[in-house]
């Protein structure tokens, strides 16, 4: 099985084919030692911080302290923000609810006058009925009342 020699930045490295199938290829990757004009690219050490002064460390402390009253204050903003909103939300509800309830409380009266008026024409009708059923009887020209056994008349 042949090998193949590769090189990348001073690393040398051996590849040895092991199995070639239908399904796919196996490799062995020998890595090699690197070459010895090779740098270290990384630090062992992190870089070495320098001493603050008195007045370094307070500048540091004031600059915090006025960034937690910067958030501070843009919570508290944020939070009225949201305060106002829930307010215009409660407003415009009552204001739609109350709406309902003036719309429901027509309707209901339309209907009640719709109907007081119905009854009315309904009873002016009868009342007009009974009227001429009236008239005829003292006229003798309308149907002859029903003798029944309880009035005497059989």
């Amino acid at each position: 099985m042949p090998i193949f020699r590769y090189e990348y930045r001073n690393v040398s490295s051996d590849v040895k084919e092991l199995d070639k199938r239908a399904s796919g290829q196996a490799f062995e990757v020998i890595l090699g030692n690197p070459a010895p004009d090779a740098k270290g690219e990384f630090l062992l050490s992190p870089p070495k911080k320098k001493d603050l002064s008195l007045e370094e460390i307070q500048r540091k402390l004031e600059a915090a302290e006025e960034r937690r009253k910067s958030h501070e204050a843009e919570v508290l903003k944020h939070l009225a923000e949201k305060r106002e909103h829930e307010k215009v939300v409660q407003q415009k509800a009552a204001e739609e609810n109350n709406n309902f309830s003036k719309m429901a409380e027509e309707k209901l009266n339309q209907k009640m006058e719709a109907n007081k008026e119905n009854r009315t024409a309904i009873m002016a009708a009868m009342n007009e009925k009974f009227k001429e059923k009236v008239c005829d009887r003292r006229l003798g020209t309308g149907p002859r009342p029903r003798r029944t056994l309880f009035d005497g008349s059989l």
